[in-house]
C-alpha cells in the first residue's frame, strides 16, 4: 500500500515538473509529447537535455530629441565682401612709349658741287653756267620702331630699334642754267640761248632705312648710334646722263632728351658714302647736322 502511494507521489511530482517545463519552453513540452506519443525510449533523454529557454525582449529607448539647429553666422561672408567692395581698384601699369615720329631740320655738307643736265656740266664747258653750293639746309621726318630692350641679350638697358627717314636738301634755288635745252641738231640758236632760264633749284631728296641702337633705357637722357644703314638719293636736276637716282651707306650718332611726358628734343649728325662709282659724274658724299622734336607713342 505504501509503495503504491510512493508511486503515486512520484507520478504528481512528474507531472507537475513537466507542465512547469512546458509552461517555460514550447519547443521542450513539443519535444516531450512527440515522445510520449511516439512511445520511443529517447524519451527518457529528452527529458534530461530539456534546457529552459528564455528570450530577453529589447524595447529600445525613444531617440532622444535632436538638439535645435544653431543660428548661420554669416559675419565672415560679411567681412569679406566689406573687404572686396573697400578694395581700391587696380591700377594699370603705365604702357611704355618706345616708339617715336620725329621732325628733323638742320645744315648739310656736299664733298663737290653738283654737275647737272640743265646747270654746270662738262658736255658743254664754254657756256657760262653756274655750279650749285656745297652748303645746304634741309628739313625731314622720320619713325623709329621698338624691337628690343637689352640688345638681344647683350647689354642691358640697350634699346634697338629700326629707324625709317626722309629728308629733304636743298642746295641753291638760283643757280644759273647752260644752254643745252636750246641746242638742236644744226647748231646753237642765240636768240634760244638769251632766253634760257636762270633760274634752277638744285635739290636732294633721300630716303633711309636703318638699324638704331639708343642707351640708357629707362632714363631722361638717351644716346644712339646707327652703326650703319641704307639710303636711296634722289638728285635735281638730273646728271648730264639723265639719272637720279644714287644708293648710298648712311652712318649717324646723337642723343635726345625727355622735356615733358613724351615730349623729347634731339640733335643729330649723319653722314652718307655712296655705294658703287658716282652717278655720272655726280657724288652725293656728305655729312649733315641738326636737331629734331621727337613725340612717343
Amino acid at each position: 500500500m505504501i509503495h503504491k502511494k510512493t508511486k503515486l507521489v512520484l507520478g504528481i511530482a512528474t507531472a507537475s515538473l513537466t507542465l512547469a517545463a512546458m509552461m517555460i519552453s514550447p519547443e521542450a513540452s513539443a519535444d516531450y509529447w512527440k515522445c510520449v506519443k511516439s512511445k520511443h525510449n529517447t524519451c527518457k533523454r529528452h527529458k534530461h537535455k530539456t534546457k529552459v529557454v528564455t528570450k530577453t525582449v529589447t524595447v529600445a529607448a525613444p531617440a532622444a530629441a535632436a538638439p535645435a539647429a544653431a543660428a548661420y553666422d554669416d559675419s565672415a561672408l560679411k567681412q569679406r565682401i566689406a573687404d572686396l567692395e573697400n578694395r581700391p581698384a587696380p591700377v594699370a601699369a603705365a604702357k611704355t612709349k618706345d616708339n617715336m615720329v620725329f621732325f628733323r631740320g638742320g645744315w648739310a655738307h656736299a664733298y663737290r658741287s653738283r654737275n647737272g643736265v640743265s646747270i654746270n656740266n662738262d658736255t658743254f664747258p664754254s657756256f657760262a653756267a653756274e655750279k650749285a653750293d656745297r652748303n645746304a639746309w634741309y628739313f625731314g621726318a622720320g619713325l623709329d620702331f621698338s624691337i628690343d630692350d637689352n640688345l638681344f641679350g647683350l647689354m642691358d638697358n640697350t634699346e634697338v630699334l629700326a629707324e625709317v627717314m626722309f629728308e629733304y636738301k636743298q642746295f641753291a634755288d638760283k643757280v644759273g642754267g647752260n644752254a643745252v635745252v636750246a641746242a638742236t641738231a644744226s647748231g646753237l640758236d642765240t636768240a634760244a640761248v638769251a632766253n634760257v632760264p636762270r633760274d634752277v633749284t638744285v635739290s636732294q631728296f633721300t630716303v633711309n632705312a636703318s638699324p638704331k641702337i639708343k642707351f640708357l633705357k629707362g632714363s631722361a637722357f638717351r644716346p644712339w648710334v646707327i652703326p650703319v644703314g641704307f639710303a636711296m638719293n634722289i638728285i635735281s636736276p638730273p646728271s648730264e646722263s639723265i639719272t637720279v637716282l644714287q644708293p648710298a651707306l648712311m652712318f649717324g650718332l646723337g642723343a635726345d632728351y625727355k622735356v615733358w611726358k613724351n615730349v623729347y628734343v634731339g640733335a643729330d649728325a649723319r653722314y652718307q658714302q655712296n655705294i658703287g662709282r658716282t652717278l655720272d659724274g655726280v657724288q652725293t658724299n656728305g655729312f649733315s647736322v641738326g636737331g629734331y622734336l621727337g613725340l612717343g607713342f
